[in-house]
């Protein structure tokens, strides 16, 4: 939560006009080909993650993980922030849910992990407004003692998407069934939506959160708070909104960043 220090920075920029709120997103730490080296540790975000923020009014905040990650820094992180954006990624190590690698987990990071684990939980006690997306989404899951399906079960009639060149992957796309009354149907007006499918992995258990968004096999596609954590305006959802050229997508990033404003006010 925010200090008396920085309540009037935030207050107002230049003009007197609100400030946009804070929006914390994490990046992904990648092994990438640069002048230095074939495999140079970069942590990198596709800019459609920021460009969604800042149509909606936000002011996003890229923060990469401390090298030992713990609960105070943590804390001082959010303390920045007025809401908060998980990102997609590596999958999520399978022993951060009690599992054992089935071999089909691909570029998973033990370190990231703990790091979102410890915001997200954060962010619920202080019910600061949050955003997570594909993995991020799976992130939020395990944090309140969901499971993962470390392959895409037959009936979800999900499009194998090897061998697909990246435009083609893109546009895939899958139906999905929103709750009625549901925060994620409330803020996109629909009860049914073809979405993307970039994701090979998948929410087996929600935990403790309530299911607001199927696919085919009722394959899980987007997560809400409920019992402890009720009240929280949090949504998790399995696709990728930042990158659906579909104006109604828009209205997740809308939602996180109106909630944001509410939240500082």
């Amino acid at each position: 939560m925010s200090t008396a220090g920085d309540a009037a920075p935030r207050a107002a920029v230049a003009g007197g006009a609100p400030a946009p709120p804070r929006i914390l997103v994490t990046p992904w730490r990648r092994a990438l080909p640069t002048a230095l080296g074939e495999r140079t540790v970069l942590d990198t975000l596709d800019p459609a993650y920021t460009d969604r923020v800042a149509e909606a009014g936000g002011l996003a905040l890229v923060v990469p993980r401390p090298p030992t990650p713990d609960a105070a820094m943590g804390a001082a992180v959010l303390d920045l922030a007025d809401g908060l954006l998980l990102t997609g990624g590596g999958d999520v190590d399978p022993a951060a849910y009690g599992a054992r690698d089935e071999g089909d987990t691909a570029d998973v990071d033990p370190a990231a992990d703990a790091w979102e684990l410890l915001l997200v939980r954060e962010a619920a006690a202080r019910r600061l407004p949050t955003l997570a997306i594909c993995r991020g989404a799976q992130v939020l899951a395990v944090a309140f003692g969901g499971r993962l399906a470390q392959r895409l079960p037959p009936d979800a009639a999900h499009r194998d998407l090897g061998g697909l060149e990246p435009d083609d992957i893109l546009a895939e796309r899958h139906p999905v069934d929103l709750l009625r009354g549901s925060a994620v149907a409330e803020a996109l007006v629909a009860e049914r939506l073809q979405v993307n499918t970039i994701h090979h992995q998948a929410i087996a258990d929600p935990g403790a959160l309530a299911v607001s968004a199927t696919a085919a096999g009722g394959l899980i596609e987007a997560l809400e708070p409920a019992g402890a954590v009720a009240g929280w305006p949090v949504v998790g959802v399995q696709w990728h909104p930042e990158k659906m050229a579909e104006p109604v997508q828009r209205a997740l990033f809308a939602r996180l960043v109106a909630a944001a404003r509410l939240s500082r006010a």
